[in-house]
């Protein structure tokens, strides 16, 4: 069984390398950190950090194949899933991702990166998203995540930039891990519009002469912070 959130789509990726591309999604509850800026915290805030308590009773068990077969009902060619923290299901999210592997869609993982993947995930695409200081995550974490992820061929870096400080922070991790700035996007924090916008093009022009990626928020741009969108 799988511990499951929502699925929804198909819709569009909002965000990191496939942002604009047709998929679906199911979103995974509970997570083993508890940033600051979340903004799911409705699959592991049960105690109030992010605002009011969420209802874990909210959360289904599901089996595997339930999960797998309403994915691949709903037609998009990329299954993206999310959390919450989708490693900390890793046994039965490998199965998961055999069953989408098997009908021909590929599938996208979205991880904070502190937990190694177990084999049987070679396949997928790791949109990693490693938590800078700014989240209130403690910095173990993102050396972990750099160091699990880091030379994998199928790995992406993505990191959310509040500010300067936070860019800064990107800039000392890519040197001292080496990072290729190919495999690095930075991305805006912002659960409207109006914070997207206002972040993105100061982000946008020093992603721009550090050579990193740089990726909005489709979703939000698109739908504000609406659920399921």
């Amino acid at each position: 069984m799988l511990i499951v959130s929502e699925v929804f789509g198909p819709t569009f990726q909002g965000e990191g390398p496939s942002a604009g591309q047709l998929a679906t999604f199911v979103r995974l509850g509970l997570c083993n950190l508890d940033c600051s800026w979340c903004d799911t915290p409705y699959t592991w805030d049960w105690t109030g950090k992010n605002g009011p308590p969420q209802n874990r009773s909210l959360l289904r068990h599901t089996a595997v194949e339930d999960v797998a077969g309403d994915l691949i009902e709903r037609g998009a060619p990329l299954v993206v899933i999310t959390g919450g923290e989708p490693l900390v299901q890793a046994k039965r999210l490998v199965d998961l991702v055999g069953l989408l592997e098997d009908a021909g869609l590929r599938v996208e993982v979205e991880t904070n990166g502190t937990l190694a993947p177990p084999a049987g995930l070679e396949d997928v695409d790791w949109n990693v998203s490693p938590k800078l200081a700014g989240s209130g995550v403690d910095r173990v974490h993102l050396d972990q995540a750099v160091a699990n992820f880091a030379g994998r061929p199928r790995a992406r870096f993505k990191f959310v930039v509040t500010g300067q400080a936070d860019l800064n922070e990107v800039d000392a991790l890519v040197l001292s891990a080496g990072l290729d700035p190919s495999v690095v996007w930075v991305m805006p924090e912002g659960r409207s519009a109006a914070d997207i916008v206002a972040r993105g093009p100061w982000l946008a022009e020093g992603a721009l002469v550090r050579h990193y990626n740089f990726t909005t928020r489709l979703h939000v741009l698109l739908w504000g912070d609406e659920r399921a969108r």
